[in-house]
């Protein structure tokens, strides 16, 4: 599976308890799926959990059903329409668009006035529109949309939640994207999908641990080679902790000494103890990551 398969699979297990939010997600969904107009609505995904979420999310956000389902037990491209009257004068009304009138669809920020709405919409662009490449290999999240005025505002509204993105055109399409690193593990941790933020943050912390090594390959080649080593043990032996979840489960000092150890790899036990504030003794903070590397131990055996 992709790394944006990842992501959205987890996204998809975002609970849809507000109907405010399941409102928010479809119009992000249908604004973003690339085949939302006013005689259809089409929506085409190869995410089997966004699949199995949509008939979910539409019942919640408008009280429809698809007219025509994909395939069951189908592969590859799964489709849904909705083309009965009745129901898309529903979805468009419940949206606040007109389809008498013959302009280009925008975002209805009335329908955004709450942040957790704001998340909504943007989780829901994302499934339909949305990819993130393999953070091991660079930093690219985007969102596409056929809709120009939709992207123009999509961004927009980025903008006010204090992100930065950038824009550009392709193959007709609006697309929306960030290419720093901290922007996508904030957006993607707004969305619903911290295990793949954290994924994120482990493969930076891997990419400078590499750079380190490089640039001091010439120094005390045994003392670093051992620094090095055991660094590295304690970011994978975190990682593993991170991604079974864990970490989220321990007290909050174990959670802050794995926290700076996976964003300072570089430094040693020593050093590491004096960026806490107030600073930790190495041997306080040798003592709770001997406590982290015995629970990734009993987490590998398990």
């Amino acid at each position: 599976m992709s790394f944006s398969g990842k992501v959205k699979k987890e996204l998809c297990r975002t609970p849809l308890n507000r109907a405010c939010c399941a409102l928010a997600e479809s119009c992000g969904v249908l604004l973003y799926a690339g085949g939302f107009g006013a005689g259809e609505a089409r929506i085409v995904t190869e995410s089997e959990e966004f699949a199995q979420r949509l008939p979910a999310l539409f019942e919640k956000a408008f009280s429809v059903q698809f007219d025509v389902l994909p395939e069951e037990n189908g592969s590859g491209k799964r489709i849904f329409r909705l083309h009965s009257e009745d129901k898309l004068a529903r979805v468009w009304q419940a949206l606040g668009y007109d389809r008498r009138q013959h302009y280009a669809l925008h975002v209805n920020f009335a329908l955004l006035e709450e942040e957790h709405c704001r998340s909504a919409f943007l989780r829901g662009a994302f499934l339909a529109g949305g990819s993130v490449t393999d953070p091991s290999k660079r930093y690219h999240l985007e969102l596409a949309t056929a809709h120009l005025q939709v992207g123009r505002e999509t961004e927009a509204l980025l903008r006010d939640m204090g992100f930065e993105p950038k824009s550009t055109m392709r193959s007709g399409n609006t697309v929306t994207y960030f290419k720093h690193s901290e922007n996508i593990e904030d957006l993607l941790t707004l969305l619903g999908a911290p295990a793949a933020a954290m994924e994120i943050m482990s493969a930076k912390v891997e990419k400078s641990m590499r750079n380190t090594v490089n640039r001091r390959v010439n120094c005390d080649a045994a003392n670093l080679d051992k620094s090095v080593e055991a660094s590295r043990a304690q970011v994978e032996a975190l990682t593993r902790l991170t991604d079974a979840g864990v970490l989220k489960t321990l007290s909050a000092e174990l959670q802050e000494v794995a926290v700076a150890r996976l964003l300072q790899p570089e430094l040693s036990l020593a050093e590491l103890a004096e960026t806490f504030d107030p600073p930790l003794t190495k041997s306080c903070l040798n003592h709770r990551m001997r406590k982290l590397m015995q629970l990734a131990r009993e987490e590998k055996t398990t």
